[in-house]
């Protein structure tokens, strides 16, 4: 089948995008109010975008609270979303009023930040610490009508890791598990049963593509 996206007239019950750009890493959003009301909040929509420097961005469906939060403070943590913290996260997505603390709606532990002034999920194995660098306000965005869509860009300058995961001087993403969002209402796994290693290929001098081995430890 094709379907004009501009006008989403795709026939199905629901609308196939995110099924299609899939999987994607759950960004779990840690902020606070000037207040100091925190607030926790999972984004399909999250990735990093460029390393050295490290950048990530989220991108927000509305002003919901991590925006204002973000914009109000300047700062934001992601915390790493793994399958043992599943229902802890699926409750942190709960629509709720500005100024509901998820982290004790759903029982999990706020600890602030070593280098910004945001809480992050102290069960998570990894947390990523950001200053806000830019907001972008999406094509036909509405801030007095509370539509659209705007992406959060941050500059990661601190990193925590749990130090349980860091096996022969790698983070160990198999014994974390992250979750990933998919299509729908659907979540995925990543763990040792569904991950694999390979290098990239090279090419010899005649322009042909070499056999791939095994990662020989080498990053490229």
């Amino acid at each position: 089948m094709h379907y004009d996206a501009r006008k989403n007239e795709h026939g199905l019950p629901h609308d196939p995008f995110k099924a299609i750009v899939a999987p994607r890493p759950i960004g779990w959003i840690g902020s606070q109010n000037k207040k100091g009301q925190k607030n926790l909040a999972p984004y399909s929509y999250f990735n990093g975008v460029s390393d050295q420097p490290h950048y990530v961005m989220f991108s927000s469906n509305g002003l919901k609270d991590s925006l204002i939060n973000v914009e109000e403070t300047g700062v934001f943590t992601a915390s790493l979303a793994t399958s043992n913290l599943f229902d802890q996260m699926n409750v942190s997505s709960v629509p709720a009023k500005y100024g509901t603390d998820e982290f004790e709606l759903s029982g999990l532990t706020a600890r602030q930040g070593n280098y910004v002034d945001a809480p992050c999920v102290s069960e998570s194995p990894a947390v990523l610490e950001c200053e806000l660098w830019k907001v972008l306000d999406l094509p036909h965005s509405s801030r007095k009508k509370n539509t659209g869509n705007y992406i959060v860009i941050g500059h990661v300058i601190g990193i925590y890791i749990d130090d349980n995961f860091i096996k022969n001087g790698l983070f160990d993403f198999k014994l974390a598990e992250p979750l990933g969002r998919l299509g729908y209402m659907d979540y995925g796994i990543i763990n040792a049963e569904n991950s694999f290693t390979k290098n990239r290929p090279e090419l010899n001098e005649g322009g042909e593509v070499l056999p791939v081995k095994e990662w020989d430890g080498s990053y490229k």
